[in-house]
Parts: structure tokens; C-alpha cells; sequence
């Protein structure tokens, strides 16, 4: 219910709850090896965000904040980052993956936290050459990182002048094809999963509950938003960022 409620809050899918949460739940429990404990908890949260975006992106739809113009462009670039991510993550080693993320959403958290203003004439890339290179880098992080896009599109939104608000609606839009295409990755490139109750990398178990509460919180979440101040949405951000990175950390 957290993850949803933050996901439809934030448009950014809830996983950076889910990932940290599961692999400290897998690794205290000794549910998975440690070589993939952090691939089941990335591929897991990337299933369960295919349900929690969806359920914020509808609201967001139906309240017209979605930005159309940026989306089509910019989707075939995601999804095909994010079923890369599917090959990548287990050729790299569990530790890199594990402190990649957490540097990268510190990053993230200290330029939302500041509220960094880039100038004003900046304004969204209307070409291929600039939207190709944001959506393979966007779709690639997102699938390693398990968090279907939204901590690498609403920042990169911002900074191209696109408000709070629509920045957040229209990432939760995205998310929902960059966490299926990633899912599914995760899911057909793993090998034959030897633990039970694993489809690929994803716990089902796991996937099940997450999915049962988060699909009713987020809704919830994304009127919530409705009612904060831009920059207030950008700090609460910014500082769930950082207690997620230090706690991927220690």
C-alpha cells in the first residue's frame, strides 16, 4: 500500500520502495543466493509496477495532465532500454548493481531536494537525436534499477521546464510499458529457476501481495498530489530518495 500511495504521489512506480524492501527482506531471510537476491527484488518490483502505474496513470489520464506530445516520441526508445536492462543486470556483479542505484537516487535527491531551475528557455528536444538518447538511457537505468522510469523521467523533465505536476503524471503514464517490457525481460532471460515459486527472476509470492495493496493506495496518491505546492512534491521526493540510498548503502 506504501509503494502504491508513493508511486501515484510521485509518478515513479513505487519501486524505489519495493526493491530496497525486498532485498532486505530476501537477504535477511536467506530466501535467495546472493548472487540473485537484488535481481529478484528489481525484477519483482519491475512486475508489480506494471499493475501500481497503472492504476496512477489512469487517474492521471483521466485528469488530462499527461503530456502526449512527449510521450510517443519518446516510448520506443524506453522500451527498448529496458529489455536490455533484462541481459545486462546479470552479467554485472551484485555489488556494483546494488551501489549503482544508490548513487544514482542520491544524484537525483540532492537536485530535486535544491530545486535546481534550469533556464528558462530551455525547452523539450522535438528531434529524434535529442529524445533518443534520454529514452535509451532513461529505459536502460530503469530496468537495472527496477524502478520503471520515474526517478530518471520526472527529474529530466523538470529540467526541460515541464511543471511538477505534469512531469509526474506523464512518467506514471510511461511507466506502466517500461515495467512490462522490463518484467518481461527479467522473466524470459533468466535461467530455469531451480527455487519455487520463482517465474524468472520474479517471486511471485512477493508479487501477488505487493500488487493487492498497491493498485487500492495508489489512486490515493495521485490525489494527494493534486493538493501540494510543486516544490513541496520535489523535496518529499528528494528525501525518500535519500533514506532509500543510505539504506542500499549500509
Amino acid at each position: 500500500m506504501f509503494s502504491g500511495f508513493i508511486g501515484g504521489l510521485l509518478g515513479i512506480g513505487g519501486g524505489v520502495i519495493i526493491v530496497p524492501v525486498l532485498f532486505l527482506l530476501f537477504s535477511r531471510t536467506g530466501a535467495y543466493s546472493s548472487d540473485i537476491v537484488l535481481l529478484v527484488a528489481v525484477a519483482t518490483s519491475l512486475a508489480c509496477i506494471v499493475f501500481t502505474s497503472a492504476s496512477a496513470a489512469y487517474a492521471q489520464i483521466k485528469g488530462q495532465r499527461v503530456l502526449w506530445p512527449i510521450v510517443l516520441p519518446l516510448l520506443p526508445f524506453l522500451l527498448l532500454g529496458s529489455a536490455a536492462a533484462g541481459y545486462l543486470a546479470p552479467q554485472l556483479p551484485a555489488d556494483l548493481l546494488r551501489v549503482g542505484f544508490a548513487v544514482f537516487i542520491s544524484m537525483v535527491a540532492v537536485i530535486m531536494f535544491f530545486d535546481w531551475k534550469p533556464p528558462a528557455h530551455r525547452q523539450w528536444p522535438s528531434s529524434v537525436v535529442g529524445t533518443g538518447p534520454i529514452g535509451l538511457g532513461a529505459g536502460l537505468v530503469s530496468g537495472l534499477a527496477g524502478i520503471a522510469g520515474g526517478n530518471v523521467i520526472v527529474p529530466t523533465l523538470i529540467y526541460f521546464n515541464v511543471p511538477a505536476h505534469n512531469a509526474t503524471a506523464t512518467a506514471s503514464t510511461l511507466g506502466v510499458p517500461i515495467a512490462a517490457v522490463g518484467a518481461l525481460s527479467y522473466m524470459l532471460l533468466a535461467p530455469a529457476a531451480s527455487e519455487p515459486g520463482l517465474v524468472g527472476y520474479v517471486d511471485l509470492r512477493a508479487f501477488v501481495f505487493i500488487v493487492a495493496g498497491a493498485v487500492v493506495a495508489a489512486p490515493l496518491g495521485v490525489r494527494f498530489a493534486q493538493r501540494l505546492p510543486a516544490a513541496t512534491l520535489k523535496r518529499v521526493f528528494a528525501l525518500m530518495l535519500v533514506l532509500v540510498a543510505v539504506r542500499m548503502v549500509v
